[in-house]
């Protein structure tokens, strides 16, 4: 069996588990192809972009199973993920993804609700009298 390599990519609230194989390009998640579960173009685009910066977008086949979050942030966490999978698979490509930002957790995350607050900033509408 060909050489596996494995990389975890976070995002939002967004865990990925990533597999990365020689193959014929196919992207899986959670056992749906990329096209199935994202449902959107762009999302598709976000989550190839470590594939076509390292020029490997027909060659690899990657698995992935996404938890928690949203698309978006699966979507992110796949990209997160992929791009790390590729760092442990050929260590060149690291300064590639790093100048992208592939390799950096986006530490953006969604901010609690605070008490006496209807969001976590919106405050009651004041009324003067």
């Amino acid at each position: 069996m060909a050489q596996e390599f494995y990389a975890t990519g976070h995002r939002k609230n967004a865990t990925a588990k990533v597999w990365l194989s020689q193959g014929d390009g196919r992207i899986t998640v959670n056992g749906l192809s990329l096209r199935d579960y994202v449902r959107r173009p762009t999302l598709e685009l976000i989550v190839q972009e470590p594939l076509r910066l390292a020029q490997q977008l027909g060659t690899f086949e990657v698995r992935a199973k996404c938890l928690g979050g949203g698309i978006s942030g699966q979507a992110g966490a796949l990209r997160h993920g992929i791009a790390k999978a590729l760092v442990t698979m050929d260590a060149n490509l690291r300064t590639v993804m790093r100048r992208a930002g592939l390799l950096t957790r986006d530490p953006r995350a969604k901010e609690r609700k605070k008490y006496g607050r209807k969001r976590a900033r919106r405050a009651f509408q004041f009324k003067k009298r």
